[in-house]
């Protein structure tokens, strides 16, 4: 069932005090969604909670990487309101550097945040979604860096191509139930990362880095241009969410057999189904 628009439909958004997913929720709001929202930031995300008012049905701050706060969050959800319609995997934290100058705190932060906190909450909110049986869409957001190898980003990557390796599973196998499933790829986005971001073995203050980041800034759009762009990839059931074109262009030269590669990965996953 393809979800055509948010209005009464019961939206979890992670990540959602800033950025990205702060973004997303206002938009949500604005389209009408029932919000569930959390973010590991507890200001900034009673501060999202005001701007989208009585939208938001339930918030909790909690590390999407501790499973036991995303499972007993989940509870409470369930438990309130029952099954979700859309759930968005937004949260995320970056770092950048070559495999020399890599923390190994670094390495385990992206996975721990950007790849086992989707899979978290997707263990805790898709089989309620598949057993209610009215459909739905999972948002998961990945990066430019989970499709073309970028420099430097081999510890950020890592997590990004793992997220997108199981949101192109799921598209296939989410498709039986009715649940469809967007993998969202921004390019540069100016949200705090930006500043924040790590770079190990690096000096922020360096003029080349400074000239980098602000080519990198003048590229960048805002989180409200992703934000539209993946209310509108829900709208239209589409998997690959681009908010930039330079990024679409790229991923096309490594993609250019796509239509009988997912023809037949849709085959084999009908097969494979047969089996339960």
């Amino acid at each position: 069932m393809t979800i055509t628009n948010l209005r009464g439909k019961k939206t979890f958004i992670t990540g959602a005090g800033s950025g990205i997913g702060r973004a997303t929720a206002l938009a949500a709001a604005n389209e009408g969604a029932e919000l569930y929202l959390t973010d590991i930031n507890e200001a900034s995300l009673k501060d999202t909670v005001a701007a989208v008012g009585n939208a938001a049905a339930m918030s909790q701050a909690f590390d999407v990487s501790d499973y036991d706060a995303v499972t007993a969050f989940a509870t409470e959800v369930h438990d309130a309101a029952g099954s979700l319609d859309v759930v968005m995997n937004i949260a995320g934290v970056s770092a950048w550097g070559t495999v020399e100058n890599l923390e190994h705190r670094q390495w385990k932060s992206m996975v721990d945040v950007n790849l086992m906190g989707p899979i978290h909450v997707m263990e805790n909110f898709l089989p309620p979604m598949i057993h209610a049986g009215r459909g739905g869409h999972l948002v998961n957001v990945s990066s430019a860096a989970g499709l073309i190898p970028l420099p430097w980003h081999a510890a950020y990557s890592a997590s990004k191509y793992g997220l997108r390796g199981a949101s192109e599973v799921l598209r296939y196998d989410m498709k039986r139930h009715g649940i469809g499933v967007s993998l969202v790829v921004p390019g540069g986005v100016k949200t705090g990362l930006v500043d924040t971001v790590e770079i190990a073995g690096v000096d922020r203050d360096d003029p080349r880095v400074k000239k980098l980041q602000h080519r990198f800034e003048k590229r960048a759009v805002t989180p409200d241009k992703v934000a539209e762009a993946i209310l509108k990839g829900i709208y239209k059931n589409r998997y690959l969410v681009y908010s930039s074109n330079d990024i679409r262009f790229g991923y096309w030269w490594a993609r250019k057999f796509a239509p009988p590669y997912e023809f037949v990965l849709q085959k084999a996953n009908d097969q494979f189904s047969k089996l339960l």
